[in-house]
């Protein structure tokens, strides 16, 4: 097993940007607000001449009692029971606070080996700032600076000398990565922490809980699956903070990298065209979709009509994407969700023949021919795959140039009708044959 290092602090002191040095990575938002990491964040080491795992936590408040700062607070303590070794950050240009005592006083308590590293010390005597940090009794302080990198690699060969080398373990392969979209306080994270079976992310009846895209390898009847969790998207209109912005960012930069993306709506909520524009955005990604319409057990039959209704009428460019109807809270119809998962999944990655290709291609051309285009009418010989996730399909011809929007439509509807490919949408490429008798020069 690989040694987990935790990074836990009070709000600010840089947790998350010494996360992004050790794991060189951008994958904790980082900026000058306190409070903006809130869940746990983990993350492979790339310093230090040992594997390890790296985890990221939210500002540390161990005295709160209710709100998003108790439950970020609980996603810390959980965070500490798992660890091998504790990096205790601090500010060494705020000094030495009373939180850092509490904060110190419950991680030597917690049994766990604790390093205490003075954070934000470049351009200053190391001596001096770090003297007044023994009062914690974590030991010596090392002083550094996440930002600039100094002291760093020193504080991690420090934290892994107890550890014994041990070789990366070949890649068995993640699984499908699984984005979890939709419009802020949707369920989201109630979902993710349904399928996992604990309150691994923090689910608050507020929207904007969730920042960063946290990703959780998981496993189900023996198929790994990464689980990305993602921040609410609203209409541009209504995203006025910075940090708001760059979570937008992170969350389409997550739909971009995944393989399905499960689109949630809220049933007790209408349809709106935010619900549109995400899911339009996950077609024009090529990602494999599946919808899952949160809170159904909340509503009654009238409004299930309804919600059922909205669906075909502003969604209706859905139709490769299986609806499932949810409770995420209750558990229910989550296992449908999953095998949707698993068959889009499968499509989405699915490889066809050359000659499959050009045989279902001939009979869709014998079924609808391709307009004219003046004297020309266009003409397709032969089809081939191009890629996956999407499938492209590479049809060769001439004057395919002159093809109208409409028949490509047609000819993917077609495609994925022949190969029974459901939950994932289908590209179709044209590309013309020269004309060997041409006589441009």
């Amino acid at each position: 097993m690989k040694p987990t290092l935790v990074i836990v602090g009070r709000p600010n002191v840089g947790k998350s940007t010494l996360f992004n040095r050790l794991t060189r990575s951008r994958d904790a938002l980082v900026a000058d607000q306190p409070g903006l990491t809130r869940d746990r964040h983990y993350g492979h080491g790339r310093m230090g001449n040992k594997p390890h795992l790296v985890v990221d936590t939210g500002g540390f408040e161990p005295q709160a009692k209710e709100g998003i700062v108790h439950e970020m607070a609980r996603q810390a303590e959980a965070a500490i029971a798992e660890a091998d070794m504790l990096l205790f950050i601090v500010d060494a240009r705020a000094g030495l606070t009373p939180q850092d005592k509490v904060i110190a006083d419950l991680l030597r308590r917690s049994g766990r080996p604790v390093l205490l590293a003075v954070n934000k010390g470049e351009g200053m005597n190391r001596e001096v700032v770090g003297a007044e940090f023994y009062e914690l009794g974590c030991g010596a302080p090392c002083v550094i600076s996440a930002a600039h990198g100094d002291g760093v690699r020193e504080l991690v060969e420090l934290a892994l000398a107890s550890f014994s080398v041990e070789e990366d373990s070949p890649d068995s392969g993640e699984g499908p990565r699984v984005a979890i979209a939709g419009r802020p306080n949707v369920g989201k994270s109630t979902l993710i922490n349904t399928l996992l079976g604990e309150d691994r992310v923090i689910a608050f009846d507020m929207p904007g809980t969730t920042r960063d895209a946290i990703e959780i390898p998981f496993e189900r009847n023996g198929k790994a699956y990464t689980l990305i969790d993602t921040a609410g998207l609203r209409r541009k209109g209504r995203v006025f903070e910075t940090i708001e912005k760059f979570s937008v960012i992170k969350t389409l930069q997550a739909v971009e990298e995944s393989n399905v993306v499960v689109l949630m709506v809220d049933a007790s909520q209408d349809i709106s065209d935010q619900d549109a524009h995400i899911a339009g955005f996950c077609v024009d990604a090529g990602r494999a979709l599946v919808v899952a319409v949160n809170k159904w057990d909340a509503v009654d039959t009238y409004r299930r009509e309804q919600i059922k209704a909205a669906i075909e009428h502003k969604l209706n460019f859905l139709g490769f994407a299986q609806v499932h109807y949810i409770s995420a809270k209750k558990g229910q119809g989550i296992a449908g969700v999953l095998a949707s998962v698993d068959r889009a999944y499968a499509a989405a990655m699915a490889k066809m023949a050359t000659p499959k290709l050009t045989r279902v291609l001939i009979s869709a051309v014998e079924k609808q021919t391709p307009p004219r285009h003046g004297l020309f009418r266009p003409k397709l010989r032969y089809a081939h795959q191009g890629g996956s996730n999407p499938p492209i399909i590479v049809v060769h011809g001439n004057a395919l140039e002159r093809i109208p929007a409409s028949y490509t439509r047609f000819l993917e509807r077609y495609f994925l009708e022949a190969f029974k490919l459901q939950g994932t949408p289908l590209r179709v490429q044209y590309k013309t044959s020269k004309n060997p008798f041409s006589t441009e020069r």
